[in-house]
């Protein structure tokens, strides 16, 4: 007995072969729709995508671009594959974009172009929101503001006032089209992975709380040129502050001062502010630049030596001194050296 009954029908065989006929036909239809020309001169073109459009307005702004020059057929091969909702918005390159399907694949498959930024370590909060005025379009007063707006800071997690010192240095990649918000909660998420629960810990241990853990760090960052001397000079401060010596860290003056970075002044010295090292004890309040992993690793694992002083050699080094006299001779050593350089210089 046949497993196909109905094939027994006289009927039975030219039906199936009808069906399959229909069946084929419908196939090589929706494939010629996939594969529809689209006759352009483009080999390569970009497209950039708003979010929440549909694809009747996907499609003709792919036709006002040139693009597509068959908006029908278009649309139909996007049904036909079931993609109608699955082109992100983003800004997308097309590779040879000859006929619908190389147009859907790249649009659906494809990764939207991202706008690259680079954050460097001891940048402040004004020098960053001016490169992401720069690169990404961002309004760098609108930047500042929300930096300092209390509450974004505390939707952060981040334990300070601003987001001064937390605004970790990196290489991000960011959509054209990223909000404020979105852009500066990517770069704190990158500062939380970096801040493990050990290095907290550590800091407590220490009797650091996290914001001080980074002003410490970031006035490294400000002194430090070189790794090799980032422990030492942390060290410095350690001893410094174990002995109620004013920092007199330069780094602070810089962030109080109009047009830094400069040479310093013995007038810079005698600004009244709490960030004033030179007049107040003890750390300033907040962070003066934002520190790299590295300043932050030195600032909770000083070296073991007991300095108290540096000074510039000249070099982008420095040298260290356990006392006051040790200290000016070095000075002066360094202060030739500068006279030495002007001379050239002239």
């Amino acid at each position: 007995m046949s497993i196909f009954p109905f094939l027994n029908h006289p009927l039975g065989k030219p039906a199936l072969v009808f069906s399959g006929i229909i069946v084929v036909s419908i196939l090589a239809f929706q494939g010629t729709i996939v594969f529809w020309p689209q006759d352009n001169h483009f080999e390569t073109t970009q497209i950039e995508i708003p979010k929440g459009v549909s694809l009747s307005t996907i499609s003709s702004q792919l036709k006002a671009q040139h693009i597509l020059t068959n908006e029908r057929t278009f649309l139909m091969a996007v049904k036909i594959l079931g993609h109608e909702t699955n082109i992100p918005a983003g800004k997308f390159t097309l590779l040879n974009p000859k006929n619908n399907y190389q147009i859907i694949r790249q649009l659906v498959e494809g990764k939207p172009v991202l706008k690259k930024v680079t954050l460097l370590e001891g940048w402040t909060m004004d020098k960053i929101a001016e490169a992401l005025e720069t690169k990404l379009g961002l309004n760098k007063k609108g930047v500042l503001t929300l930096c300092k707006n209390r509450s974004f800071v505390s939707k952060t997690g981040i334990p300070s006032k601003s987001l001064e010192g937390f605004l970790f240095p990196d290489t991000y990649f960011f959509h054209e089209d990223d909000s404020p918000e979105n852009v500066l909660t990517q770069i704190i998420e990158e500062y939380q992975k970096n801040i493990s629960d050990d290095l907290r810990t550590r800091a407590d241990e220490m009797g650091f709380s996290e914001l001080e853990m980074i002003t410490l760090a970031s006035i490294i960052e400000g002194e430090a040129i070189y790794d090799t001397e980032r422990s030492i000079i942390s060290a410095v401060y350690h001893n410094r502050l174990k002995l109620g010596m004013k920092l007199q860290a330069d780094p602070t003056i810089q962030y109080i001062i109009k047009g830094s970075p400069r040479r310093l002044l013995n007038r810079d010295l005698k600004i009244n502010s709490p960030y004033n090292t030179y007049l107040y004890d003890g750390l300033p309040p907040g962070p003066v630049n934002n520190p790299g992993k590295a300043s932050i690793l030195a600032a909770l694992y000083p070296d073991e030596n007991d300095y108290l002083f540096f000074v510039a050699r000249g070099d982008g080094y420095h040298t260290f001194s356990k006392t006051k006299e040790e200290h000016n001779r070095a000075k002066k050593i360094f202060q030739k050296v500068r006279r030495k350089y002007r001379k050239k210089r002239r």
